[in-house]
């Protein structure tokens, strides 16, 4: 049974916001459906160097992760993350987790916290990535986590936002609610247009390093 109300103020303790648009992180978001994806290279918690252009023909979904977050832990308890990873990365689609946490924040796992975390939650991101100085966070606007983007093979932006419908730190809410990220992977995979390419993010606002 999930107790509703120790959820939510674990949530509001950790700065959670819905909708988060516009409000508490400095990320100014030069990512638009539909145009490039802005380019990117970075380190993963195993110290290797991913670039989304490696990637290039392939679709990937990026997801900025904490795992100190509610709403984050939200979709790892119920298992609505990995079951979204798995069929994705089954399918040929490349999943690329990122973490832009601070280290001066306390919301930070270092590298090797955050491998042993998406090891222990039974997780599949092809590679879990370190985004310290938050450059990449900053390029796609990435505001909250969860906060999810869809690149299709041609390396353009086709969906932006929550990963799904019901903005809030239930997990009791998955089931019910429309999953935007997988809509969007069957719709590409089909050949269509992603027809909800733009939605608000809801979730636990990223604390950037300063600058």
């Amino acid at each position: 049974m999930i107790t509703r109300r120790p959820l939510l103020a674990a949530a509001l303790a950790a700065g959670a916001v819905t909708a988060a648009i516009g409000l508490t992180s400095p990320a100014a978001a030069t990512a638009a459906i539909g145009q490039p994806a802005p380019a990117f290279t970075a380190t993963d918690v195993y110290g290797r160097s991913v670039s989304l252009a490696g990637f290039r023909g392939r679709t990937v979904v990026l997801e900025w992760v904490n795992p100190r977050c509610p709403f984050v832990r939200k979709h790892y308890d119920s298992m609505n993350m990995q079951r979204t990873q798995m069929d994705a990365t089954a399918s040929g689609v490349v999943w690329l987790a990122i973490a832009s946490t601070a280290p001066s924040s306390s919301q930070h796992l270092a590298p090797a916290a955050l491998a042993a975390w998406i090891q222990q939650q039974g997780a599949v991101p092809t590679a879990t990535l370190v985004d310290a100085d938050g450059r990449i966070g900053r390029a796609f606007g990435a505001r909250v986590t969860p906060h999810l983007f869809v690149v299709d093979a041609r390396g353009r932006l086709a969906y932006a936002g929550a990963i799904d419908s019901i903005a809030s730190p239930h997990a009791s809410d998955v089931d019910r609610a429309t999953n935007f990220v997988r809509q969007a992977l069957t719709e590409l995979a089909a050949g269509r247009a992603v027809s909800v390419p733009l939605t608000r993010p809801y979730g636990c606002a990223i604390h950037y390093a300063d600058g």
